[in-house]
């Protein structure tokens, strides 16, 4: 079973109703399956910020839904998601993907290394990368990095027992795992 098929199974084993996001090349298989699917639902948003107010409605509306976004647009959306979904006590999952982290392990960064200015602007590395998990620690969100099924297990158990937000890093899959479903939710680019 692919990782798509294994997380998105997961999640409606867990009642998940709605896809809220703006799904990339690794997620974007993920939200068609949502679309797809007689159960749930995609709700496309314009910006990541979005995404939060919109997760948040479905969720006092009785639904239950997940944030899908880039590890970008989870940085350009800070102030949604603390603003919304942290004030309010959302019990969200937000599945961010985890663009160049593969490029950030290989160039050797080191993970207690400080963040200086010759990192982030190395051409080999992009520093979303190397800003995510500051980034999270500093806004004290908890996230763990997918690596199997039982990280995702961790962040809805965390997400719905302490009734707040929590992210799973979603990177790339590696050279030669399965590929991804064939199709992209409609209207995604």
């Amino acid at each position: 079973m692919s990782r798509v098929d294994t997380v998105f199974e997961r999640l409606l084993s867990f009642g998940v109703t709605d896809a809220v996001g703006l799904p990339d090349s690794v997620t974007a298989p993920l939200m068609a399956r949502f679309d797809r699917h007689p159960a749930t639902r995609w709700v496309a948003v314009t910006r990541e910020g979005e995404a939060f107010a919109l997760a948040a409605g479905l969720w006092v509306g009785g639904r239950t839904p997940i944030v899908v976004i880039q590890n970008t647009g989870l940085l350009e959306s800070g102030d949604s998601l603390r603003g919304v979904a942290v004030r309010a006590g959302v019990p969200l999952l937000c599945i961010v993907t985890y663009r160049g982290r593969a490029g950030m392990k290989a160039s050797g960064w080191n993970e207690g290394a400080p963040l200086d200015r010759a990192w982030l602007v190395r051409p080999d590395v992009d520093s979303t990368a190397l800003l995510t998990e500051p980034t999270l620690q500093a806004w004290g969100m908890p996230y763990r990095v997918y690596e199997s099924p039982a990280d995702l297990d961790a962040a809805w158990r965390i997400a719905t027992e302490e009734q707040r937000p929590v992210v799973l890093l979603l990177a790339r899959e590696p050279v030669g795992a399965p590929p991804p479903v064939d199709a992209t939710p409609e209207g995604a680019s």
